[in-house]
Protein backbone atom coordinates (compact mmCIF):
# COMPACT_ATOMS: atom_id res chain seq x y z
CA UNK A 1 0.00 0.00 0.00
CA UNK A 2 1.26 3.50 -0.74
CA UNK A 3 2.01 6.01 1.97
CA UNK A 4 -0.79 8.52 2.52
CA UNK A 5 0.12 12.18 2.08
CA UNK A 6 -1.11 15.44 3.59
CA UNK A 7 -4.77 15.90 2.76
CA UNK A 8 -5.55 12.18 2.69
CA UNK A 9 -7.86 10.60 5.26
CA UNK A 10 -5.98 8.61 7.88
CA UNK A 11 -6.51 4.85 7.71
CA UNK A 12 -8.95 3.57 10.32
CA UNK A 13 -6.67 1.25 12.28
CA UNK A 14 -6.64 -0.12 15.82
CA UNK A 15 -3.66 -0.78 18.09
CA UNK A 16 -3.16 -2.87 21.22
CA UNK A 17 -2.53 -0.66 24.23
CA UNK A 18 -1.81 -1.22 27.91
CA UNK A 19 -5.48 -0.58 28.67
CA UNK A 20 -6.95 -2.37 25.66
CA UNK A 21 -7.63 -1.48 22.06
CA UNK A 22 -6.94 2.06 20.81
CA UNK A 23 -8.71 3.11 17.62
CA UNK A 24 -6.71 5.75 15.75
CA UNK A 25 -9.66 7.84 14.60
CA UNK A 26 -11.15 7.90 18.10
CA UNK A 27 -7.82 9.16 19.47
CA UNK A 28 -7.56 11.80 16.73
CA UNK A 29 -11.08 13.02 17.49
CA UNK A 30 -9.79 14.06 20.93
CA UNK A 31 -7.22 16.45 19.41
CA UNK A 32 -4.47 16.61 16.85
CA UNK A 33 -2.48 13.42 16.90
CA UNK A 34 1.22 12.80 16.31
CA UNK A 35 1.51 9.16 15.24
CA UNK A 36 5.10 7.96 15.52
CA UNK A 37 5.99 4.57 14.07
CA UNK A 38 9.28 3.13 15.28
CA UNK A 39 11.15 -0.05 14.41
CA UNK A 40 11.93 -1.82 17.65
CA UNK A 41 11.42 -1.17 21.35
CA UNK A 42 14.60 -0.65 23.30
CA UNK A 43 16.93 0.09 20.40
CA UNK A 44 19.08 3.26 20.52
CA UNK A 45 17.75 4.78 17.28
CA UNK A 46 14.12 4.26 18.26
CA UNK A 47 14.83 5.51 21.76
CA UNK A 48 16.27 8.67 20.16
CA UNK A 49 13.18 9.08 17.99
CA UNK A 50 10.79 8.90 20.93
CA UNK A 51 12.97 10.89 23.35
CA UNK A 52 12.43 13.92 21.10
CA UNK A 53 8.70 13.66 21.70
CA UNK A 54 9.18 12.93 25.42
CA UNK A 55 11.38 16.00 25.92
CA UNK A 56 9.03 18.28 23.97
CA UNK A 57 5.81 16.76 25.28
CA UNK A 58 4.73 19.81 27.30
CA UNK A 59 4.97 22.00 24.19
CA UNK A 60 3.15 19.36 22.13
CA UNK A 61 0.30 19.38 24.65
CA UNK A 62 0.29 23.20 24.82
CA UNK A 63 -0.25 23.18 21.05
CA UNK A 64 -3.16 20.77 21.46
CA UNK A 65 -1.24 17.71 20.29
CA UNK A 66 -1.08 14.22 21.64
CA UNK A 67 1.31 11.40 20.77
CA UNK A 68 0.83 7.73 20.01
CA UNK A 69 4.00 5.71 19.43
CA UNK A 70 3.67 2.35 17.67
CA UNK A 71 5.75 -0.65 16.64
CA UNK A 72 5.10 -4.33 15.97
CA UNK A 73 6.62 -5.31 19.33
CA UNK A 74 4.33 -7.13 21.78
CA UNK A 75 2.58 -5.18 24.54
CA UNK A 76 4.95 -6.39 27.30
CA UNK A 77 7.97 -5.04 25.38
CA UNK A 78 6.09 -1.76 24.85
CA UNK A 79 5.38 -1.45 28.59
CA UNK A 80 9.07 -1.92 29.42
CA UNK A 81 10.10 0.55 26.72
CA UNK A 82 7.56 3.15 27.91
CA UNK A 83 8.84 2.78 31.48
CA UNK A 84 12.49 3.13 30.42
CA UNK A 85 11.66 6.35 28.54
CA UNK A 86 9.27 7.64 31.23
CA UNK A 87 6.99 8.25 28.24
CA UNK A 88 4.03 10.51 29.07
CA UNK A 89 2.16 9.06 26.08
CA UNK A 90 1.08 5.54 25.13
CA UNK A 91 3.44 3.19 23.35
CA UNK A 92 1.22 0.79 21.45
CA UNK A 93 1.54 -2.50 19.66
CA UNK A 94 0.73 -3.27 16.02
CA UNK A 95 1.52 -6.99 16.32
CA UNK A 96 0.74 -8.02 12.75
CA UNK A 97 1.93 -4.77 11.18
CA UNK A 98 -1.56 -4.02 9.85
CA UNK A 99 -1.40 -0.33 10.78
CA UNK A 100 2.12 0.06 9.40
CA UNK A 101 0.93 -1.53 6.16
CA UNK A 102 -2.09 0.78 6.02
CA UNK A 103 0.26 3.76 6.36
CA UNK A 104 2.67 2.33 3.78
CA UNK A 105 5.61 2.15 6.21
CA UNK A 106 5.89 -1.61 6.76
CA UNK A 107 9.16 -3.23 5.71
CA UNK A 108 8.52 -6.82 4.60
CA UNK A 109 12.20 -7.78 4.83
CA UNK A 110 12.57 -6.84 8.51
CA UNK A 111 8.90 -7.44 9.35
CA UNK A 112 8.88 -4.10 11.15
CA UNK A 113 7.65 -0.56 10.59
CA UNK A 114 10.03 2.07 9.31
CA UNK A 115 10.53 5.13 11.51
CA UNK A 116 7.77 7.46 10.30
CA UNK A 117 5.66 10.30 11.69
CA UNK A 118 2.18 11.44 10.71
CA UNK A 119 0.19 14.35 12.10
CA UNK A 120 -3.56 13.75 11.98
CA UNK A 121 -6.15 16.41 12.76
CA UNK A 122 -9.35 15.92 14.76
CA UNK A 123 -11.28 15.18 11.55
CA UNK A 124 -9.01 12.24 10.72
CA UNK A 125 -7.14 14.06 7.95
CA UNK A 126 -3.39 13.71 7.62
CA UNK A 127 -1.79 17.15 7.80
CA UNK A 128 1.84 15.99 7.69
CA UNK A 129 3.43 12.76 6.48
CA UNK A 130 7.11 11.97 7.05
CA UNK A 131 7.51 8.37 5.83
CA UNK A 132 11.25 8.25 6.65
CA UNK A 133 11.64 10.05 9.98
CA UNK A 134 15.18 10.75 11.17
CA UNK A 135 15.35 11.86 14.81
CA UNK A 136 18.74 13.46 14.13
CA UNK A 137 17.16 15.80 11.56
CA UNK A 138 15.84 18.69 13.65
CA UNK A 139 14.07 20.11 10.58
CA UNK A 140 11.71 17.12 10.63
CA UNK A 141 10.84 17.72 14.28
CA UNK A 142 10.26 21.38 13.40
CA UNK A 143 7.85 20.23 10.67
CA UNK A 144 5.85 18.32 13.28
CA UNK A 145 5.59 21.42 15.45
CA UNK A 146 4.67 23.59 12.45
CA UNK A 147 1.86 21.10 11.67
CA UNK A 148 0.65 21.63 15.24
CA UNK A 149 0.56 25.39 14.68
CA UNK A 150 3.89 26.57 16.11
CA UNK A 151 4.93 29.71 14.26
CA UNK A 152 8.20 29.40 12.33
CA UNK A 153 11.07 30.85 14.30
CA UNK A 154 9.24 30.44 17.63
CA UNK A 155 11.66 27.67 18.52
CA UNK A 156 11.17 24.71 20.77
Amino acid sequence: MSTPIAGDPAPDVTFSGPDGAVRLLDAAAQGTLVLAFFQEAGTPACEGELRGFVSEYDLLRELGGQVLAVSVDPPDAQRRFAASLAAPFPILSDPEGAAARAFGVYDDASRRANRAVFVIDEHGTITLAIPWYNAQNSAQLAEVFAALGLEPGAGF
